[in-house]
């Protein structure tokens, strides 16, 4: 639990102060996992040596798709180089080692701190055939927030690449038809990004002015 580690503030959490909106200026230290090594436990290797076969009947070997694998709180996640990501989606619904016939959408994370890496998009996959789930994980750079599309493979994703991109920013190349799915057409930014405001819209209810949630009451 070292790299990637930061200050966590606000967001609820608060113990003590009677403060419920979640915006008490409330820091909390935050790290992410270490990659995993051999063995991995459980059903995990056998994901791996799968897909490293797979990979290799393509010409691919395993480390050039796959940066880093972690095991946290007993799941798996591959963080895979993005040009390489269709190609393992593939071999991941088609193998029958592996036969992950879903992915359950994809979603978007935003770690400024995580320099040249501050947009992260996570895919949870899940087999039927073999009852077993993993996470792939996708990570790009604010500068180049570009990620291959993975509706030719899983087309139930349409919906949830549109959301991705209408929050956070992350353009799903190959997309179909890739546009705001809930914020208007002509919104500016992406409002779940860390580095977004935090509300300050002019809302009036009965003449009152509804002021964003952090510059709301605080108890500190």
């Amino acid at each position: 639990m070292t790299d990637e580690s930061s200050d966590r503030r606000g967001m609820f959490g608060a113990r003590g102060s009677g403060d419920t909106s979640g915006y008490n200026r409330l820091a909390r230290p935050a790290a992410a996992p270490d990659a995993a090594t051999r063995p991995y436990g459980g059903y995990f290797d056998e994901i791996a040596d799968g897909l490293s076969a797979a990979l290799s009947d393509n010409g691919t070997a395993f480390d050039d798709a796959v940066e880093k694998v972690v095991i946290f709180r007993d799941e798996l996640t591959l963080h895979i180089e993005r040009s390489y990501l269709p190609q393992v989606a593939r071999r991941l619904r088609d193998e029958p080692d592996l036969r992950f016939e879903l992915c359950l959408g994809v979603n978007g994370v935003h770690y400024p701190q995580d320099t040249g890496r501050e947009l992260h998009a996570v895919y949870p996959f899940s087999s039927i055939t073999h009852n077993r789930r993993i996470r792939l994980e996708v990570s790009v750079p604010d500068s180049d927030p570009h990620i291959p599309s993975l509706v030719g493979t899983y087309p139930a994703n349409d919906w949830h690449e549109r959301e991705t991109y209408d929050f956070f920013g992350i353009i799903f190349d190959g997309h179909p038809s890739l546009t705001r799915i809930e914020m208007p057409d002509d919104w500016q930014g992406h409002p779940q990004r860390k580095d977004y405001p935090l509300g300050g819209i002019p809302v009036e209810y009965k003449g009152a002015h509804i002021p964003p949630p952090d510059e709301r009451r605080s108890y500190i």
